[in-house]
């Protein structure tokens, strides 16, 4: 139906505070501009879609695709425009989570400020809550 978009790592956010929100998922203006240019071009989709999966050493993975349609499950995030689905599955896991678009000499993905995380793997792509 539809492909992995790109690589996500996962951040406990323990220092951080991040301020509560109405929409369970904020999207920074990086991440906002990325989704932006991610859907240019592509008018079959209407946004992406964020899931958890069993994976990893930790138990759970973020996944990222494109969507054509939203779910009846699904929560949407509408945030300048960009439209974000989260599936049912991954709501509760989210809450409260800031999901940026970070850049490197080696590397760029979205990353999840995640509050809720207790524990994450060594390379950051697995979490448990």
């Amino acid at each position: 139906m539809s492909a992995s978009l790109v690589r996500a790592t996962v951040r406990a956010v323990n220092k951080r505070k991040i301020l509560p929100t109405r929409a369970a998922l904020t999207l920074t203006p990086s991440a906002v501009s990325k989704i932006r240019l991610l859907l240019q071009g592509k008018p079959e989709y209407i946004g992406l879609k964020v899931g958890v999966r069993t994976r990893g050493c930790n138990g759970l993975t973020y996944t990222l695709e494109y969507t054509k349609e939203k779910e009846k499950s699904d929560e949407e995030v509408l945030q300048e425009g960009v439209r974000v689905f989260i599936e049912k599955k991954a709501q509760l896991t989210l809450l409260g989570t800031e999901m940026d678009f970070v850049e490197s000499k080696l590397s760029s993905e979205f990353v999840f400020n995640n509050p809720n995380i207790k524990g994450t793997c060594g390379c950051g792509e697995s979490f448990n809550i």
